[in-house]
């Protein structure tokens, strides 16, 4: 069926919000099957250990950064639009807000999009995580917090012709290709080293060739869209949590868009994912020091999040994918806080629990959100 048609029988706007619904359902499933979490990556690349969590997110960035440079070069699909790449940006924000997101992370146990994920398996650890993440996004986006996050942006700016990497290095779009030919070649090298189990690998490339299909269909629906104004973007979950947070808030007759079928996609991806295996299970909070963990956390992520102007995924894996500096200075400052926020308040509290699994980053205080994403499972 031609998007023609689609546009025809369920309207412009039904269209874009459907599109998202099926990105996000298969981005859903693959994330939960693949164990698709930047949290576990950054942890095991900073303690040094080799369980295969880095090498599932590294498919997916590879597979993201390839698939997309791919569709730009065959004239498919044309960035210069997007967001990411048309607008002034922030580096104080993209530096701060990552920063602030990678620490968030760690303390959660979780970025956005697993917390999103775990939730539909039955986490109610994650669901209120993530419902303390919308709800303080949104308020850095047009609440209380606002002002703040509109200061620390305006702190240091570049003009949207200083936001191309692939333009400033002069690598373009077949250097962009092969920087991400490169990393999945070394993915697939350290898979089987590692010994990553097939959904691992295969869902982690799913992962990422949804990010690309994001890109690709929201750029082909906004060429025939006549009504609508439908932006080029990929998948991030800072703003589409806002939004479907004010979806339900707001009185009945919102316009739909994009990232309003993409959240509950995947929820129901998730969800199907953990029926099929049976790791449907309903978990929740031990005890009061926990709580407050996971509720820093999401706090500092949604405002984290808005600040940089995307959250793991957001910037961490479309930004990237078209090669805009600040979402690659966010991802940058994300790594970096994650590992130190791991290095100063998980790994010494795991010192007094002397039966903890190396890399699982499970304190005293309390289990770890994603504790199920075992890699020995089939």
């Amino acid at each position: 069926m031609s998007f023609e048609s689609l546009l025809t029988g369920l309207g412009e706007m039904w269209t874009i919000t459907l599109v998202g619904g099926v990105i996000g359902l298969f981005f859903g499933f693959f994330a939960h099957r693949s164990r698709f979490c930047l949290r576990s990556a950054v942890i095991e690349f900073g303690r040094g250990t080799k369980e295969g969590k880095l090498t599932v997110w590294l498919f997916t960035f590879s597979t993201a950064v390839l698939l997309t440079q791919a569709f730009i070069l065959a004239g498919w699909l044309n960035v210069s639009e997007a967001r990411q790449l048309s607008q002034r940006g922030s580096l104080s924000g993209a530096a701060i807000g990552g920063a602030m997101f990678g620490a968030g992370m760690i303390l959660a146990r979780g970025c956005s999009s697993r917390l999103l994920v775990l939730a539909a398996q039955g986490n109610l650890r994650a669901l209120l995580s993530g419902l303390v993440f919308a709800v303080t996004a949104q308020s850095a986006l047009t609440g209380l917090l606002s002002p703040l996050r509109t200061t620390i942006a305006g702190w240091w700016t570049v003009e949207a012709s200083s936001r191309d990497l692939l333009a400033l290095t002069h690598l373009g779009h077949t250097g962009g290709m092969l920087f991400g030919a490169l990393w999945l070649v070394a993915a697939l090298a350290w898979a089987r080293r590692q010994r990553v189990q097939f959904w691992n690998w295969f869902g982690a490339i799913g992962v990422g060739v949804m990010v690309a299909c994001a890109w690709l269909m929201t750029y082909q629906v906004s060429r025939a869209v006549f009504e609508l104004v439908v932006p080029v973007q990929a998948l991030s979950f800072t703003g589409p949590a806002a939004d479907t947070l004010m979806l339900v808030l707001s009185p009945p007759g919102q316009p739909l868009k994009f990232d309003l079928g993409l959240v509950p996609g995947v929820a129901v991806g998730s969800f199907l994912s953990a029926l099929l295996w049976r790791e449907l299970k309903l978990e929740g909070f031990q005890g009061g020091q926990a709580m407050r963990r996971y509720i820093i956390g999401a706090l500092l992520m949604g405002f984290g999040g808005m600040l940089a102007g995307g959250c793991a995924v957001g910037a961490g894996i479309s930004g990237a994918s078209v090669f805009t500096l600040t979402s690659w200075v966010t991802l940058s400052t994300l790594w970096g806080a994650a590992m130190l926020t791991d290095r100063w308040i998980d790994q010494p509290n795991e010192t007094s629990e002397p039966n903890a699994p190396a890399g699982t980053a499970v304190s005293s205080a309390h289990p770890a959100l994603d504790a199920p994403a075992s890699y020995a499972r089939p």
